[in-house]
């Protein structure tokens, strides 16, 4: 595997998920695998789970890891080619790409939306330019529209706690007082109309995803109706796709209380985190037995470790 930026980069959903609870079993099992390699962490925006999880899974591999966190350490990137550099950025993309492309065996970039312009926003500009010059493998730390490395947890999260083969999983929008990208939700989207879920979407009307990354879901506008015998509930907020990154007026109560799950089949209520506790979620759930929040994000390091070694065994 040269790139993992969706589920489109996996040859086998189910291969991947039961390698994930494989180095969940036996950490450091492939420490060779990753000796004398280095992986380069770039972050464009701000980390918590996905830089210490990633850093954690590398080392676990017997990796070297550097960590620069560009928007603080970096120089400021032109990414437009043709361009006199007589502004604001003092390095070409082409160059700092390259560079590190130099100094390390794999790299993973974390670069959010401006959500301003869908165009540009839905392009890909900086992670594919990354891609394009570095020369090296490179691994999603989470896109402009997608967050593969959270979507592979959320999968081996459903797999270990299902209680049927085919367990029903709903994705679910809440509130939040700004905007925030559409990279989670369409990532989970794609990554369970792929899985062997029963999977459905329910957000008010005007919050409609991309279709693209929805194409075989169930949607509807009813939240008691998706929760319906639900085994799983993932809860997370996103901005409008149209008119694009705007903040929707919602008048009815879209928040997930203890009351609202007895309605499921005793669903575990899942979040990416950081999650604004009684805005998106209830903490009654959070402190409660429903909420796998947790669980989860332990889950990120051995996603990580399931890409970096299918990385590390193609170079």
């Amino acid at each position: 595997m040269k790139l993992f930026s969706s589920v489109n980069d996996v040859t086998d959903l189910n291969q991947m998920v039961q390698l994930a609870l494989e180095q969940k079993k036996s950490p450091y099992a492939h420490q060779e695998l990753g000796k004398n390699k280095t992986i380069g962490l770039v972050f464009l925006n701000p980390s918590l789970r996905t830089r210490m999880s990633t850093q954690k899974a590398a080392l676990n591999l017997g990796m070297n890891v550097m960590v620069l966190n560009m928007d603080k350490e970096g120089w400021a990137l032109e990414l437009q080619d043709g361009v006199v550099m007589n502004g604001t950025t003092v390095e070409h993309i082409r160059e700092a790409a390259a560079v590190l492309g130099q100094y390390c065996d794999i790299i993973g970039i974390r670069s959010f939306p401006g959500l301003k312009d869908r165009d540009e926003d839905y392009s890909e500009m900086v992670f594919n330019k990354f891609v394009k010059f570095c020369g090296v493998p490179v691994v999603s730390l989470e896109s402009a529209t997608r967050h593969p490395l959270q979507s592979l947890a959320d999968l081996v999260t459903i797999e270990e706690l299902k209680t049927r083969p085919r367990p029903k999983v709903v994705l679910t929008w809440a509130p939040h007082v700004k905007a925030l990208p559409q990279a989670v939700p369409n990532s989970f989207a794609e990554w369970m109309c792929k899985a062997d879920v029963d999977f459905v979407i329910t957000h008010p009307k005007g919050l409609e995803l991309n279709t693209a990354f929805t194409q075989g879901a169930t949607i509807t506008h009813n939240q008691d109706e998706a929760l319906q015998d639900a085994d799983f509930v993932y809860v997370k907020n996103w901005s409008a796709y149209e008119p694009y990154g705007q903040v929707v007026e919602v008048s009815e109560d879209w928040l997930l209380t203890n009351d609202r799950l007895k309605i499921t089949n005793d669903a575990k209520v899942m979040h990416c985190l950081p999650v604004r506790r009684d805005l998106e979620l209830s903490s009654e759930i959070l402190d409660g037995p429903s909420s796998v929040v947790v669980h989860e994000a332990g889950n990120r390091v051995w996603a990580a470790q399931a890409v970096l070694k299918t990385m590390l065994e193609s170079l």
